[in-house]
């Protein structure tokens, strides 16, 4: 496992946005995970974060994109903070741009925050996870009515591993199917198990053998056949 997504847990951990426990989702499953990117707060947590989805973003899409979108409202901040770091990182200059969740019709009008979206640039979605996929469903609709654009990929910054919608992929896998572009995370769950299982970090067990039992069977339930 490359170095950076190492860190990239680590990190998760460490700012309370990655906990092990028992959870209810919004989908009213019971959860012994739970992410919350909304727990990123501080400036050097967002320069931090901006760093790994720049590394990952570079990996799995090189750097021939135009404009990195970030969906309201969560995508906001990491587009802005992702695009800082890429240019930090690579001194390649991309644009940011987000939706409003309200056409505004004085001023700064329209739906877009950021730049405008022009014909024939490359975009990369940027978002925090994707369970089910549903946001994706109401970003792309916005996204090409704006331009003919070409959609480069989304990266959220765990894949969850989950059946999505259609129960039999994931839902990042059933992003690609649905849109024909690829869709990837900074880490997978699979990863963050075998990084945290019975492994001390900073002195601590994060994931026990209890806590690794939850999660096999989480994933019994609600896994990726494969």
């Amino acid at each position: 496992m490359e170095s950076y997504k190492q860190e990239f847990i680590g990190f998760m951990v460490e700012s309370g946005v990655l906990k092990f426990g028992e959870f209810t989702l919004k989908s009213g499953r019971k959860s012994p995970f739970f992410m919350n990117a909304g727990a990123y707060v501080t400036g050097t947590q967002l320069r931090r974060l901006g760093e790994y989805y720049a590394k990952a973003i570079h990996d799995n899409y090189g750097l021939e994109f135009d404009v990195l979108f970030g969906p309201a409202y969560k995508g906001i901040p990491l587009s802005v903070a992702t695009t800082m770091a890429i240019s930090e990182l690579y001194g390649k200059d991309v644009r940011y741009c987000s939706n409003r969740k309200e056409v505004k019709d004085h001023g700064d009008t329209g739906i877009l925050l950021g730049s405008k979206l022009k014909d024939g640039d490359r975009v990369v979605i940027i978002e925090d996870v994707t369970t089910s996929g549903k946001s994706i469903e109401e970003t792309f609709p916005i996204i090409k009515a704006q331009a003919d654009v070409e959609i480069k990929g989304l990266m959220v910054s765990l894949n969850r591993m989950e059946v999505g919608k259609g129960g039999k992929v994931s839902a990042l896998e059933e992003i690609t199917e649905t849109y024909g572009f690829p869709a990837n995370a900074i880490v997978s769950m699979a990863e963050v198990t075998e990084y945290l299982y019975n492994k001390p970090y900073k002195g601590e067990i994060i994931i026990d053998d209890k806590q690794k039992a939850a999660i096999d069977a989480y994933y019994e339930t609600y896994g990726v056949r494969g």
